[in-house]
């Protein structure tokens, strides 16, 4: 009888596996990209989480929409997505945000190196290099505590490892010039060592939330920790697999792919509070975007065994897709904020479509 009880409780597991394991179609994918990059054109300039106003064209939440968004033109056999895509660069004059140091401001630099790829025009990166070099030479002085005066001027969120390092990774492979690369190692280690939960494998948001606990768990937000899982998979796509800066992005892009896969809700999301499902059980799509982005990401690279993450991933994606609307919406996005908090289906932002398109991208790669 203990014998056939315990048979019972495997085959049922197994039974639930197969349950959630839907086939996903390379065209269904690209479909579903189409229909969201197009929503999020049309209603570009307009509000759907709460806001008065449309962002800055630069700013960062804006920068994280377009990392996806080329991502998806690349793809798209049409010149609609690159045009609007150029159209953006050439309204912003190719220069990045307002704020000198802070890496939000820092966000939409990816686009014009990946678009600097494609046509090849010097005018595309130079503000952007002509930036980053006053900051490796005249870097910023503050520490990375939270009161410190012009804190922000450094990378004291984990939400700003999503932003700006790629973009020193990217002009580090463009230019040849190691001098970017070096600094942004260098400063992604410090935040690294501040923010990162050697015995989670998780960041914290920021170090005012080291030491606090929601009903009981350690507090990890899940978008945060998403915009870091989708900049290490931006980062080492620019770097040589055998060198000493690789292995150090991937040694924690394990470790987080890892504990990624273990707690993955059996609906397909990431909790809110990534250790907290129980009290977060409402679906987020930005965060889960990332890391749908990310797990596929290295599969397709073949750093990650197929076998045991490629099931976190079609879950993944499979639960993405069902909160898309009928008009093309991608719904429970997680207005802007810092911690764990509420998502709504009619609610979205231009950082989620981002998030999707890349998580997308990757998608397809995989199973075409």
């Amino acid at each position: 009888m203990k014998n056939l009880k315990s048979t019972l409780v495997i085959l049922l597991a197994v039974l639930c596996n197969v349950a959630y394991a839907q086939e996903i179609k390379p065209q269904e994918v690209k479909q579903h990209m189409k229909r969201v990059a197009d929503w999020q054109i049309e209603h570009f300039n307009e509000c759907y989480s709460g806001r008065k106003n449309p962002h800055h064209i630069a700013a960062w939440t804006n920068g994280a929409l377009y990392v996806g968004m080329v991502k998806w033109a690349a793809m798209a056999n049409d010149d609609t997505y690159n045009d609007w895509l150029m159209n953006i660069c050439k309204e912003q004059d190719w220069k990045l945000h307002h704020r000198q140091y802070h890496a939000d401001d820092h966000t939409i630099g990816q686009l014009y190196c990946d678009l600097y790829r494609i046509h090849k025009d010097e005018k595309m990166i130079e503000p952007t290099i002509k930036q980053f070099n006053f900051i490796m030479y005249h870097p910023s002085q503050s520490k990375l505590d939270w009161k410190t005066p012009y804190h922000q001027d450094r990378w004291n969120w984990c939400d700003a490892l999503f932003m700006s390092p790629p973009v020193w990774a990217k002009l580090y492979n463009i230019t040849g010039e190691k001098k970017y690369l070096d600094f942004m190692v260098n400063e992604f280690k410090a935040t690294t060592d501040f923010l990162f939960d050697k015995k989670e494998n998780l960041y914290y948001r920021d170090q005012s939330f080291m030491g606090k606990l929601d009903n009981g768990t350690k507090i990890f937000w899940s978008r945060g920790n998403g915009w870091v899982f989708a900049g290490l998979a931006n980062i080492l796509s620019e770097l040589e697999p055998k060198t000493k800066e690789y292995k150090y992005f991937l040694g924690i892009y394990k470790k987080m792919a890892k504990k990624l896969i273990e707690i993955q809700t059996p609906e397909g999301h990431w909790a809110m509070s990534l250790l907290g499902q129980k009290y977060y059980p409402t679906p987020e799509t930005s965060g889960s975007s990332f890391y749908t982005f990310g797990l596929a990401w290295g599969i397709n690279q073949g750093i990650l065994d197929k076998e045991t993450y490629e099931p976190a991933v079609n879950k993944g994606w499979n639960a993405m897709v069902s909160h898309i609307t009928k008009d093309g919406m991608l719904g429970y996005v997680q207005p802007i904020g810092a911690a764990p908090g509420k998502a709504w289906p009619d609610k979205t932002e231009v950082y989620g479509s981002g998030a999707f398109l890349a998580a997308g991208s990757e998608v397809y790669k995989l199973y075409k």
